[in-house]
């Protein structure tokens, strides 16, 4: 039952903040390759780059990618959360099931991943940011990528996203779970659940933006650039030589464009899936207390 309420709750908090996360492929796409100064900045900053979207692709255009997204967050945190169970109120123990389950869920949600990442790119040609795939839905992009690439298309790019998953999960679950015992240690909100489990998620956000941003950004490179006929990459060969270039023509606050919108995106995003997690599991150990 753990992985059904799992991958509901990502699910849910998915729909709430899919917008923050089309602005922040946009700006992590921007510039991509290039100098500052030596690029057209058409996404200034978060509450800008909305105006845009909303501008050339409509309100709509802020959930670019939704059902690709759903998908994803539910197929990666149905693994998660069962996974996370069993050692989340120990240090060592949280980190590495944390950090395993994170990328074993993004094994099987890449491919979504992947799809989303294009998707959300797409826009119009006078704003438009990094490779312009053309994907017009979701079952149509599975379909063209497994018809020009077979299978190992589908899977481009899950190592740079285990690497984000590994140390994302790992960092977000430690760093929730370890403040949720600290203020129940010193009873903290404890007639205020809920309020408990925002202020953790909060924390875990935090942590989680500033430690994974880099290896966001590089997943998100890797995903959406174009490829020759065998599906080798035309910009990157792999995740290091991603890292080199960036580095040397974008330098080290490249890694971390678009941080801002991550942040205001993986704050809320885990605000409402633990909250929808604790919840649901109140729910059901209520439903189970009244059937015994």
């Amino acid at each position: 039952m753990d992985f059904i309420i799992g991958a509901l709750s990502a699910s849910g908090a998915a729909i709430f903040t899919n917008p923050l996360d089309v602005l922040k492929t946009r700006m992590q796409l921007q510039g991509e390759l290039r100098a500052r100064g030596q690029h057209a900045v058409h996404y200034r900053n978060v509450f800008h780059a909305a105006v845009v979207v909303v501008k050339n692709d409509g309100i709509l255009g802020l959930q670019k990618g939704l059902s690709a997204a759903v998908l994803m967050h539910g197929i990666r945190n149905c693994v998660g959360f069962t996974t996370d169970e069993r050692g989340k109120t120990v240090f060592y123990k949280s980190f590495y099931v944390s950090a395993l389950s994170g990328a074993i869920g993004a094994i099987f949600g890449s491919p979504l991943f992947l799809i989303k990442t294009q998707i959300q790119s797409q826009t119009a040609k006078s704003v438009a940011v990094g490779y312009q795939h053309g994907r017009t839905g979701t079952l149509s992009a599975i379909k063209e990528i497994y018809t020009d690439h077979g299978v190992r298309g589908l899977w481009r790019g899950t190592n740079a996203s285990m690497l984000r998953a590994l140390v994302g999960s790992s960092t977000q679950l430690t760093s929730f779970a370890m403040t949720k015992d600290l203020l129940n240690e010193y009873s903290f909100f404890h007639s205020y659940p809920t309020l408990k489990t925002f202020c953790a998620s909060i924390v875990g956000g935090a942590f989680q933006a500033v430690t994974m941003q880099p290896f966001d950004l590089v997943s998100t490179r890797l995903y959406n650039q174009p490829v020759d006929a065998s599906g080798r990459g035309l910009l990157y060969k792999n995740i290091p030589d991603c890292f080199r270039k960036i580095w040397k023509t974008e330098g080290f606050l490249g890694f971390y464009k678009g941080l801002t919108a991550h942040y205001m995106r993986l704050a809320p995003h885990g605000v409402l899936t633990l909250v929808f997690w604790d919840s649901l599991k109140n729910l059901q150990v209520g439903t189970s207390q009244v059937k015994a």
